[in-house]
């Protein structure tokens, strides 16, 4: 078929900083529409967030003990493999958004402005970086990822648009509440949500080469280049940990369990809210869930001194508590009145109870390599 051209959309694409491609996204917030805005606003658990951290701190970075490491790894981004990358081809199939099942429409939109949200999330803290920072190793480096996140934002929101439900992401940038983490923790939850939307992406577009069948929407055909940049910023934070060894020993390990449960309970809780997007790709949540996790601990090594044993006994039966807890928090809230907020907050104490049972869970101690560098293989 002939692919509409949107010349806005093209010009994103092979955009060289975050501002011009934030500045391309403007110019289409007229077309975006108040309910994903809204639905990108909320802050729960299980909605991404806007962060924001010390940026002196930041600045004063020193590479020196990773530079053979770091120059090869900005060599490699300032190359941009994905220019031009983000946008429609004439591989870009037809979408039947009012033919599709409702639940299974419902449950996409919400994870395409999910996705959008956690991708102009990294966008807006590392432009900010960018522009506050002195230190030309740590700028250069949060303005190539800056610019890698704007394309993966602006492209989801294409999408959108065609369900007539895109993000005004200018607003976002002034309105949605930011949350303060120290750079260390910045690191971790970043690189895990970096390696992990690696391996959610590749797991995805591996099953759907496998079972094309299954690929109800066009976008996934773009997830492997899409990985590319997903494994390249989760090898920077890795390099920017590798520069203070203290970020992953001693009391540290403990906050490094503790991001990697949340992460990994967090993703399990979420993607079993949606049902019918599993099954529309003929993917079992709990088997994409240990793919995932699965991966992810493998990669983790290069920098942390643990995994999480999620073979253990307790791991997945905890998580399928904590699940069903989240759907009684959420029924309880719906329900509203007394009865309501009783059921909800009951449920809460058993989510928390659910995570203190996973953390608690011994981890796998192991060796780390001399360099952190990997190479994409799943």
């Amino acid at each position: 078929m002939n692919v509409h051209a949107d010349p806005v959309a093209d010009k994103r694409a092979e955009a060289q900083t975050a501002e011009e491609g934030i500045a391309l996204q403007e110019e289409q917030a007229k077309y975006d529409s108040a309910f994903a805005t809204d639905v990108a606003m909320q802050n729960t658990l299980l909605t991404p967030r806007f962060y924001t951290t010390d940026f002196n701190e930041l600045d004063a970075i020193d590479v020196s003990p990773v530079r053979a490491d770091w120059d090869a790894l900005i060599a490699e981004m300032e190359a941009d493999p994905n220019k031009g990358h983000f946008k429609k081809t004439e591989a870009w199939d037809h979408v039947d958004w009012d033919g599709m099942d409702p639940a299974l429409k419902k449950e996409f939109i919400d994870f395409l402005i999910s996705s959008c949200t956690a991708e102009f999330s990294g966008c807006v803290l590392y432009k900010e970086m960018k522009r506050r920072g002195t230190n030309v190793d740590v700028t250069k480096l949060f303005q190539l990822m800056a610019r890698d996140e704007a394309r993966h934002a602006g492209f989801i929101n294409d999408a959108l648009r065609e369900a007539g439900v895109a993000v005004n992401l200018g607003f976002l940038t002034q309105k949605k509440k930011y949350t303060f983490f120290r750079p260390k923790f910045i690191y971790y939850a970043t690189y895990l949500s970096e390696k992990i939307g690696y391996a959610r992406y590749i797991t995805i577009f591996r099953h759907l080469e496998a079972h094309p069948e299954h690929r109800f929407h066009p976008i996934f055909k773009w997830f492997e280049e899409w990985c590319g940049d997903e494994f390249r910023h989760g090898e920077a934070f890795a390099l920017l940990m590798k520069t203070d060894p203290k970020l992953t020993s001693g009391v540290n390990v403990y906050w490094i369990k503790f991001f990697l449960t949340a992460v990994y309970a967090t993703m399990y809780v979420r993607d079993h809210q949606r049902p019918a997007f599993h099954e529309a790709l003929g993917v079992d949540p709990d088997w994409y869930a240990h793919e995932v996790f699965t991966k992810t601990s493998a990669l983790s090594e290069q920098i942390f001194p643990i995994t999480l044993d999620i073979e253990h006994p307790r791991w997945q039966r905890t998580l399928e508590t904590l699940h069903r807890a989240n759907v009684a928090i959420a029924d309880g809230k719906a329900t509203g009145g007394v009865a309501g907020k009783l059921k909800e907050l009951a449920n809460s104490a058993k989510a928390a109870w659910c995570f203190a049972a996973l953390y608690t869970i011994p981890a796998k101690r192991h060796d780390r390599p001399e360099s952190v560098r990997l190479e994409p293989v799943y």
